[in-house]
């Protein structure tokens, strides 16, 4: 009788979930995301945009996973630093990926990604210095040669889409309000992530030179040490981060560092990891 019992329990439950009554024992989809505070927010927000979730009343760009108000497919989260993401991605069903790591990751945001927040200006990526070094006149060069045609041009037919200038006035890569002769043999440092915002200096780099000032361009993989050597002054500017950030930044590091130009956006995409397509979360 207990055997009889135990097998049409087991027939009942197998057909609940055949026909979806139960649940299946089905594994919650994990997804890794950003875990620096203004990036997690984003990644947060993309989601919620797809449907996924939903964030509290309120929750803007300093949202976290404790501001997620509902998660109807019991998602897992794994808050992982930015540049580990594509590292991780194998390990998990998706990952929320900054541009900037998924293209040397051979990640092509505009081909790959199966959901890309839109081209929002608030997460412009920006050349900051110190702050008092505004009006520097090898600052100011530097701004109009991020900001020109050239660079615009280099952005659009170089990543397709992944990367969107937002310069809304381009200069012909020179600032009529310089004295370029009395810059003739000067240096202005940089500190920037590899791609895409060094390989956009490089740009920067050649209308300088035609200028006799030498853009020197230091690559960092991490968002702390940028600010900190710009804080220091071993190093005049930065370029790999936007101001929501950087406000972030000087808040909790006491740094005083400022946005002297918008140049570009990066837009965050969400990547398939160990599941390949969306659709599988809500299944």
């Amino acid at each position: 009788m207990k055997k009889l019992l135990s097998l049409t329990l087991s027939i009942v439950l197998l057909l609940s979930c055949v026909f979806g009554l139960t649940a299946c024992g089905k594994k919650n989809v994990t997804i890794a995301v950003p875990n620096d505070t203004t990036n997690e927010a984003r990644a947060l927000l993309l989601l919620e945009n797809i449907g996924l979730i939903t964030l509290k009343e309120g929750a803007g760009i300093t949202a976290t996973i404790r501001d997620i108000a509902e998660n109807p497919y019991d998602i897992e989260f794994n808050e992982v630093e930015a540049a580990q993401l594509p590292n991780v991605l194998k390990d998990v069903d998706f990952a929320v990926i900054n541009s900037n790591y998924a293209l040397p990751a051979g990640l092509n945001p505009a081909e790959d990604a199966l959901a890309l927040e839109g081209s929002s200006s608030a997460y412009s990526n920006i050349l900051a210095v110190k702050e008092g070094n505004e009006e520097n006149p090898v600052i100011k060069a530097l701004v109009a040669a991020l900001e020109s045609k050239q660079v615009a041009d280099f952005i659009t037919a170089t990543y397709g889409g992944a990367v969107v200038s937002t310069v809304d006035n381009l200069t012909d890569g020179y600032d009529a309000s310089i004295d370029y002769a009395a810059l003739d043999g000067t240096k202005v440092s940089v500190a920037a992530s590899p791609t895409p915002h060094a390989e956009i200096l490089a740009v920067a780099k050649e209308i300088l030179a035609e200028k006799g000032i030498e853009l020197v361009i230091e690559e960092f993989t991490d968002y702390v040490q940028p600010n900190n050597v710009v804080e220091s002054g071993e190093i005049d500017a930065n370029y790999f981060q936007h101001v929501p950030y950087l406000d972030d930044f000087n808040a909790e590091n006491g740094t005083h560092i400022v946005s002297v130009s918008a140049v570009h956006v990066e837009p965050l995409g969400i990547y398939a990891g160990k599941t390949d397509s969306l659709d599988e979360i809500k299944k």
